[in-house]
């Protein structure tokens, strides 16, 4: 059981994996490779948001880890457009399964880099009582994103960003 933030996230991360192992297992628009594909979608982007809202909140406070922070929101976002962009395609191209693997392989560094580097970093510079209270309102927060998520309001706002993005181009 997750004693704390870092534990927590971890536990969704280990999903994660599997689940994208699960996924390359998978072979053209199958009916198991979409329902795990959108159950990784929602539960990635989910933890996402969720995770914002409390442990970067908490790391933007402080000016030794603020910048780790800001450098994984970066990464969700990145990794939320290609989502977007996993959505809009046809799941049994090879296109599609050439940008599930981009995916796969920015989502499992990004996780990597966060249990490497930003956790061990992030563990240091907050206090343990605050990590424990972050993980109670992680998991208070992730079923309200997965709600989100479900009903699209995170694919439109990345939908809405990308259009403003190519305007100013």
């Amino acid at each position: 059981m997750a004693t704390d933030i870092f534990d927590r996230l971890k536990q969704d991360h280990d999903k994660h994996r599997q689940l994208i192992d699960a996924i390359k297992e998978t072979t053209g628009a199958s009916d198991d490779r979409k329902a795990l594909f959108e159950e990784f979608k929602t539960d990635a982007m989910a933890h996402a948001a969720a995770e914002e809202g409390t442990l970067y909140v908490a790391m933007m406070e402080d000016p030794e880890i603020r910048q780790d922070a800001q450098h994984s929101v970066k990464e969700h976002a990145d990794i939320g457009m290609l989502f977007v962009e996993l959505d809009e395609m046809e799941m049994g191209s090879s296109g599609w399964l050439n940008k599930f693997n981009s995916l796969a392989e920015e989502y499992t560094h990004h996780i990597d880099e966060e249990e490497e580097e930003k956790f061990p970093k992030a563990r240091e510079e907050l206090r343990e009582d605050l990590a424990v209270e972050l993980k109670t309102a992680f998991e208070d927060r992730k079923p309200i994103e997965v709600a989100r998520v479900r009903e699209g309001a995170d694919v439109d706002e990345i939908k809405h960003a990308i259009e403003e993005e190519e305007g100013a181009k």
